[in-house]
């Protein structure tokens, strides 16, 4: 294979720590490599320059002369004055790129919902994330390299993005280099691994799940060998200690040998190890939305409308869709910072809850404090696993080492602010917690302890995330909201979501390309060919059958809501029968598959009347 670009002894340093430390690595033709390691020990840099936009301290990058690199950052970089059509293709004609069925295909995939010409600074977080993939895209470069791509994508994006990225290069052409925290992302994409720690890069063959288990290898082998030298330690610091008058007659060599393995012994690696909180006792009763409807203020169509959810003891709900559709406001409900329009919300008596915000704004009063006295603050003393712990211990336990652990909040990063507000909330002992995009700013290692922490937390727990990895590892089931008011349980997880997305789009708009006067990529026709062609027979027996299965939905709705009333009444009984709740939840998923096809029936016969 072709070589790309490389480094060649890279070394960089900031202040007195050195991220980079003679690192030498190549990109080659067919590379998919992802790039994995601790938040700060340099993903970013090394990325950043492999890319030329900055300068290392020693060593260089070398490129192969007709070699067009992408590079897509972390920071917003776009231009907030220009039209979004603008800032994805400049100044040229709409003929000029929409006959390029690649660009057209870019263009369907991350900005179909945009305003084409609306100013990028008036987009959201998402919105101009997709702008900025577009505009990288849909140029010809012979290696992308991407910085944390699926930050502020939903899980269609990160959908998307997966399938163009294997599609666009045959196997033996291009190259990507990605930094990412999404796991599923990189097992679906890459085909290596580097791993950024301790100023150097590791290689791994394989996506993500290939890197966990070599890696667990590797450090099972570094484990045995450091169980023979701890053996050896010992002997050398027993024969130490026999005694001043026996030492002196001690051979030199033997001394300055047990001084050096004493000083090889590595500090305690900053390993994320989140104690198992007590938490407060749950009632039977937990949280139960009944037939709410809520509309935000200044807004005239609802956002939910008529939505029944009922949480209970250690229930572990995901919740995925659109964005815009209102999953950070049904959290809020459940929460209880919000009131519904109508319906109404019950609480159980011994509910506590606590929500982890996508902004972690809930350290903006501590922000002047140190790690260690946010904990204080709590509790001085916590009883974890039968143990007193003092904050300090507790918190070391969180990664934070002892230098760290006198670091006021505003200086941390984003990634260790999301650890610490994760602890606070835990050490106030809730049974009901709420994450609002938890794994933003985390690093894969971070994310698994984070991940087995949640495993063995025994309260009730609600994710809205776009990790779909994070999704089926902490979550037992998912629900989805797709932009049409109503909350609908997914029995076939993540992957049936993105199914019902894509034949809601399949029955939605055309895909006719932008002109001057559109409002985005895909404006222009509408409609779809099954009605263009439609006989007034196929229409009247259309008609009939959206009767009849609006129908039949309605009555799978009322045997639903009667399924969820037994399974309510059944897990509220004093002897809790566990045989008839798994039989209750049996004939529960039957009902949602079945729903699920005369759903799919529904978008057919619909298409016929559009």
């Amino acid at each position: 294979m072709a070589h790309l670009l490389g480094a060649e002894n890279l070394s960089v340093t900031f202040g007195t720590r050195t991220v980079l430390d003679s690192v030498s690595l190549g990109l080659n033709e067919g590379d998919r490599i992802g790039v994995v390691g601790r938040n700060g020990d340099g993903k970013s840099t090394l990325m950043r320059m492999l890319a030329q936009r900055s300068t290392p301290d020693a060593g260089r990058v070398t490129r192969r002369g007709d070699v067009n690199v992408g590079y897509l950052d972390q920071q917003d970089v776009l231009d907030g004055d220009l039209p979004v059509g603008v800032a994805i293709v400049g100044e040229a004609a709409d003929h000029e790129w929409a006959s390029n069925p690649r660009i057209r295909e870019i263009m369907a995939g991350l900005v179909e919902d945009v305003d084409w010409h609306a100013k990028v600074s008036s987009l959201s977080g998402g919105q101009r994330r997709r702008v900025a993939l577009a505009k990288l895209l849909i140029e010809p470069h012979d290696v992308i390299m991407l910085d944390e791509p699926t930050n502020h994508l939903d899980v269609e994006g990160v959908a998307w993005l997966a399938e163009h990225l294997k599609q666009r290069w045959r196997p033996s052409d291009g190259a990507f280099l990605v930094v990412t925290h999404d796991r599923w992302f990189l097992d679906e994409v890459c085909t290596r691994t580097w791993e950024v720690h301790d100023g150097m890069v590791e290689p791994f063959d394989g996506g993500y799940a290939a890197y966990v288990l070599a890696r667990a290898e590797r450090d099972r082998m570094a484990a045995v060998v450091e169980g023979k030298r701890q053996q050896l330690v010992k002997k050398e610091l027993a024969w130490l200690r026999r005694g001043a008058p026996a030492r002196t007659s001690k051979p030199k060599f033997r001394i300055e040998a047990a001084n050096d393995l004493i000083a090889d012994v590595p500090a305690p690696r900053d390993t994320l190890a989140l104690a198992k909180m007590a938490t407060a006792r749950l009632g039977k009763d937990v949280i139960d939305l009944e037939h709410v409807s809520y509309t935000p203020p200044g807004r005239a169509e609802p956002l939910f409308e008529n939505i029944t959810l009922r949480l209970a003891p250690g229930e572990r709900l995901g919740v995925v869709g659109v964005n815009g559709a209102g999953k950070t406001t049904l959290l809020q409900l459940l929460n209880g910072e919000i009131r519904p329009t109508a319906g109404k919300i019950k609480r159980g008596k011994t509910v506590k809850t606590a929500m982890l915000t996508q902004e972690v704004r809930e350290l903006d009063e501590v922000m002047d404090l140190r790690v260690v006295e946010v904990i204080q603050r709590e509790r001085q003393v916590f009883n974890v696993g039968g143990r007193e712990l003092s904050a300090g211990q507790l918190v070391e336990q969180l990664g934070f080492t002892n230098q760290k652990q006198w670091t006021p909040v505003r200086d941390l990063s984003g990634g260790e602010r999301r650890r610490l507000q994760l602890l606070r909330l835990l050490v106030g002992e809730p049974n009901v917690l709420m994450l609002d995009e938890p794994t933003n700013d985390l690093d894969t290692d971070t994310l698994a302890a984070v991940e087995d922490v949640l495993d063995g937390w025994p309260g009730t727990l609600v994710v809205v995330s776009h990790d779909r990895y994070l999704l089926e590892r902490v979550t037992d089931h998912q629900t989805a909201l797709l932009g049409d008011c109503k909350l609908r349980g997914l029995p076939g997880g993540v992957d049936q979501y993105l199914q019902l997305r894509q034949a809601a789009l399949a029955a939605g708009a055309g895909t006719a390309a932008p002109t001057s006067g559109g409002q985005g990529p895909q404006a222009g026709a509408s409609g779809s060919a099954a009605a263009a062609g439609a006989s007034e027979a196929d229409k009247r027996q259309a008609r009939k059958d959206l009767n009849r299965i609006e129908r039949q939905l309605g009555k799978l709705g009322q045997q639903k809501e009667k399924l969820q009333e037994q399974m309510h009444e059944a897990g509220s009984a004093a002897q809790v029968d566990f045989e008839l709740l798994a039989e209750l939840n049996r004939k529960l998923q039957e009902l949602a598959a079945e729903e699920e096809e005369l759903e799919m029936e529904w978008l057919e016969a619909s298409d016929v009347l559009d």
